[in-house]
């Protein structure tokens, strides 16, 4: 095993869900060791959080910008850090860690505003540090074996791709306590509502499997709990570049769905319909032939699925595995052991950006097709 690599944080203190997912994903294959961070930032929080984490205290720190200095003057400093802040404060924690040559690895999206991604995006250009956005569900395996097979020319040419991301959680109007939905209920944090913090992925997920690059959207945005300034549920249509079309269902006021992402990708030889819910499980269709059922350990799969998975055919493996996958070929990429090119980085970051405006601008002209 290549040497553990050390892990900085921002954010992810007591009390923030995403801080935790990173943490652990970061552990399961025992590429990272977290030893540094700027966990809230109230200084005491962060000092708590620190302790709880077995930080040392002299690696705790009241500022992202004491971190970066610090960090970056230390032998020992850390390889890269994860920011897992609301999507506001990506930007200046981005920027700073860049500017002090250390990689990042980013929670989507990009920023809550184009200013924002633009700083970003200047400050990768002009480091020689690594930039890694975490679209976590392209590192499940059997995503990485449909952008395989499209690739392979398995489906032929793409005429249609599908992808929708539907929760029910924010049906009703925002409980101030709960954390997780103030700060994504409030534009100024968020940048944009459903579209920003699920649709991204949505949209994200379609792009990969399908590697396709869309021409123009037309998006029709609601908001329909009262009082929400935020869209809660949208429906987007895509025209791809050489002529397939898309389209692109966003929801956090579906009740019964849970996190129902799912993906459709139909070409002129075949489909493929995968399901994050069970996401071990993905059905190919070659056109005038029986459905198969593909799964994550089948036999056959090779490696599209088969170099991305860890344990034995009939054991889930699913959220915190997929997300495990980017850290390690994080870790894999800050070694020099690989190209990276599976993991999403500042093209797939602005990419997501010009989705969220586009169709914040097509939703405010009445759906008009905005294009590239």
């Amino acid at each position: 095993m290549s040497k553990r690599l050390k892990l900085g944080m921002v954010g992810g203190g007591q009390g923030a869900f995403i801080g935790g997912v990173h943490r652990i994903a970061s552990r399961i294959d025992g590429r990272w060791e977290l030893v540094a961070g700027a966990l809230s930032s109230d200084p005491a929080r962060a000092a708590a959080s620190a302790t709880d984490l077995g930080i040392d205290e002299g690696r705790s720190y009241g500022s992202y910008q004491e971190m970066a200095t610090a960090e970056a003057a230390r032998d020992d400093g850390i390889d890269a850090v994860a920011i897992v802040t609301p999507n506001h404060v990506h930007a200046g924690p981005a920027v700073a860690f860049l500017e002090a040559g250390i990689n990042v690895i980013c929670d989507k999206p990009l920023a809550a505003t184009q200013e924002d991604a633009a700083r970003i995006k200047a400050a990768v250009e002009a480091s020689s540090a690594k930039f890694i956005l975490t679209h976590n569900y392209t590192g499940y395996p059997l995503i990485r074996q449909a952008r395989e097979m499209v690739a392979r020319g398995d489906l032929g040419t793409l005429r249609i791709v599908q992808a929708e991301y539907a929760q029910d959680w924010l049906t009703e109007e925002a409980d101030p306590s709960n954390k997780q939905a103030d700060w994504r209920t409030d534009p100024a944090r968020a940048g944009g509502g459903g579209i920003g913090d699920i649709g991204t992925h949505a949209y994200n997920l379609a792009n990969f499997v399908s590697g396709l690059k869309t021409a123009a959207l037309a998006a029709d945005l609601s908001s329909f709990v009262p009082g929400r300034k935020v869209d809660d549920n949208a429906h987007i249509l895509l025209r791809y570049e050489g002529g397939a079309k898309g389209m692109v269902w966003v929801s956090q006021v579906a009740p019964g769905n849970e996190n129902g992402l799912r993906l459709r990708i139909y070409g002129d030889k075949g489909g493929l319909e995968w399901n994050q819910e069970n996401p071990n499980v993905m059905t190919w269709a070659p056109f005038g032939e029986p459905k198969q059922l593909l799964t994550r350990g089948g036999a056959g799969l090779g490696g599209g699925a088969g170099s991305h998975t860890r344990i034995p055919p009939g054991h889930p493996e699913g959220y915190l595995e997929g997300f495990a996958n980017l850290y390690s070929d994080a870790a894999d990429l800050i070694s020099g052991e690989s190209d990276g090119a599976l993991l999403p980085g500042i093209e797939a970051g602005l990419d997501g950006m010009w989705f969220i405006s586009a169709c914040q601008e097509s939703s405010g002209k009445d759906g008009a097709w905005v294009a590239r």
